[in-house]
């Protein structure tokens, strides 16, 4: 009986574990199928307000104001949010040629509470859609059209193709980091747009019909707003796209306890919405028979990589033990084949968008030791799990 309800438990852990490995290499196989033509892109003439979240930025937001400015039309209209700044961001963000509003409230910080504080501001003249960047990255040129065709076309919020990359010269953890941030903000969403299923939104490079964000709950105090307000969209309108034409990028912070900080927010932030959120999002598109409900849920479940991979080899490793005790060598091979998809997928996403960040070698080498390196990060979750929203310190 102990037997069984071991073998039953495994065969349990097997299918939770398939879903999101499946779900992962779905999204890498049809995003490599040769054959997908970039949109072309039409000049804009919707009344656009761009909101720029800011966060103490005046070293660097007139670098950003720049590369927004030189894509803005007479009918854009650009606002930097200066949220409880102890510099003179909104002073830089004035000179520079756009508006700037202050806000100071110390007991709720966060992105979500400035872009609230910023649409509260464009009600008073309503646009046609609205952008959100942040403001420490570079806008490509073209990129504001691209948002703005795609909006008028899906009627939906659209996510940008927005990647942070690593220092000229950075180390292979970084690199590592790198790869892994290109697999969620670019092969995966590509896979999903080649079927036109939709994406998560990322928190940079972000466009909204105003319709659709004027009344947005941004005020919840979630660590990742962005992905929360990209399930609430899916439930009450319709669910993200994703725009590879408009490209957004932006720097890990140089500082080794800003880029842990960073990470941390990013992925304490995704398991609790896993958490909180998975299930019931899949189980009301099943219910609805809203496909982009489901396949938005399913790529909610997808953890973040190194922590499948953790997940997957530990499984692989349970599976071979209970091979040995039991002499049922069936559960490990579905154990194995679970780990051999998902390297495998990992290695072909490298082939399609890895190739320029890191050698291959390099990936086999130090892949491994940056997940296990990061083992206290997800133990963490469950004994100091963040919770708020922390500024990450770039210098």
């Amino acid at each position: 009986m102990i037997y069984d309800a071991c073998i039953a438990l495994i065969y349990f852990v097997l299918l939770l574990l398939a879903i999101p490995v499946l779900t992962f290499s779905f999204q890498i196989l049809v995003a490599i199928i040769p054959g997908y033509r970039k949109t072309s892109i039409a000049p804009s003439q919707e009344r656009i307000a761009i909101l720029i979240p800011a966060h103490n930025e005046s070293a660097g937001i007139e670098h950003t104001l720049q590369s927004i400015k030189q894509q803005a039309t007479a009918n854009t209209r650009i606002v930097v949010v200066a949220d409880n700044c102890t510099d003179n961001t909104a002073e830089v963000a004035r000179k520079a040629g756009v508006e700037a509003i202050e806000r100071f409230d110390q007991e709720k910080r966060g992105k979500g509470y400035a872009l609230d504080f910023g649409l509260q501001f464009l009600k008073q003249s309503p646009p046609e859609m609205v952008m959100v960047f942040d403001a420490d990255c570079q806008i490509d040129t073209g990129t504001i059209d691209a948002l703005a065709n795609a909006v008028t076309s899906r009627q939906s919020a659209i996510q940008a193709l927005y990647l942070i990359q690593s220092k000229p010269g950075g180390d292979i953890k970084s690199k590592i980091a790198e790869f892994a941030y290109v697999v969620k903000s670019w092969t995966r969403p590509l896979g999903f747009h080649r079927l036109g299923l939709p994406m998560q939104l990322m928190g940079s490079g972000m466009a909204f019909p105003w319709q659709q964000i004027e009344n947005a709950n941004l005020v919840h105090g979630s660590i990742v707003e962005d992905m929360k307000l990209g399930i609430d969209l899916t439930i009450a309108y319709r669910a993200p796209g994703f725009c590879p034409e408009a490209y957004v990028t932006s720097l890990f912070p140089e500082h080794d306890a800003g880029t842990e900080s960073q990470r941390k927010r990013w992925e304490h932030g995704h398991i609790s919405m896993i958490v909180k959120e998975g299930v019931p999002l899949l189980l009301k598109g099943i219910r609805s028979f809203n496909f982009s409900i489901i396949a938005m849920a399913l790529d909610l479940i997808v953890p973040p990589l190194a922590l499948l991979f953790l997940l997957s080899a530990l499984f692989a490793l349970v599976s071979a033990v209970a091979w040995f005790m039991t002499g049922d060598a069936q559960p490990w091979s579905l154990g194995v084949g679970v780990f051999v998809l998902f390297t495998g997928f990992v290695l072909i996403a490298w082939f399609k968008h890895g190739r320029n960040i890191l050698p291959l070698m390099s990936l086999f080498a130090y892949a491994p030791v940056y997940a296990l390196s990061k083992i206290k990060l997800y133990l963490n979750f469950f004994k100091n799990r963040q919770v708020e929203w922390v500024k990450s310190r770039k210098d």
